[in-house]
């Protein structure tokens, strides 16, 4: 039965992300905590998410102009998850994952009110390794990377390919923080990289279909559901 709900889950997790372009850590946690710990889920999470992020990373345009623009923001991810891991592994993370969620139904919320958010381009050299940091650490208390990192990355004006490569850049990043700091706790559970492992497979399957999805998607709808689907994320990691 668990190996039934953990191939659902991120074949789930996998449309979602290839829809909207993230989702996958979100989806997965939300749901993998209704049976596991929340450091068991973020274990079973790394594999798919580092190799599903990558590959939405390196398909896009322009990878090598985003890394240029958006580096002090990965590092302020990497310093600031490695440093918060702790919490997940601790006995107040189910509470930092229910605030989490309620931050993105307020994020969707607004959005689907049309008001955007804006950041000036000068603003990004202190506001990049500020959100960065803020990302990584609710990142090591949740194992959840979207705040505040999506609605920063959105205020910059980026397009929606770039927006979408941009997010892959972002949860690699976070991804392989995540899985820095569960080796610095010797979280890892034995046998969770298999498991990790196999759960990849219902994730590449569940994200090749979203993104066909996505491809015949007009970019007003593609607003729509990009926050309809925060909106529904962050129902999940609230009421989970």
């Amino acid at each position: 039965m668990l190996w039934i709900v953990i191939g659902a889950t991120f074949l789930l997790a996998g449309l979602v992300k290839g829809v909207i372009g993230m989702g996958l850590p979100t989806v997965a946690m939300g749901l993998l905590a209704i049976v596991l710990t929340p450091v068991e889920a973020a274990a079973i999470l790394v594999v798919p998410s580092l190799v599903t992020n990558l590959w939405q990373l390196l398909t896009g345009p322009r990878f090598a102009a985003l890394a240029r623009r958006l580096w002090p923001m990965m590092a302020g991810i990497v310093v600031g998850t490695v440093a918060g891991t702790g919490v997940l592994a601790g006995n107040v993370a189910g509470l930092a994952k229910i605030g989490l969620g309620v931050a993105l139904i307020v994020y969707a919320g607004v959005g689907l009110g049309g008001l955007k958010l804006t950041i000036v381009p000068w603003h990004e050299a202190w506001a990049g390794p500020l959100v960065g940091a803020t990302t990584g650490l609710v990142t090591g208390a949740t194992g959840v990377f979207v705040i505040p990192a999506v609605p920063y990355l959105q205020a910059i004006g980026l397009e929606r390919d770039d927006l979408v490569q941009a997010l892959g850049l972002s949860f690699t990043v976070s991804t392989a923080a995540l899985a820095l700091g569960l080796l610095r706790l010797e979280a890892y559970a034995p046998g969770s990289f298999w498991i990790s492992l196999l759960a990849l497979l219902p994730a590449l399957l569940g994200m090749q279909a979203g993104q066909w999805l996505r491809r015949r998607i007009a970019p007003a709808t593609f607003r729509r559901v990009f926050f309809a689907g925060l909106l529904l994320l962050g129902a999940t990691l609230a009421l989970a």
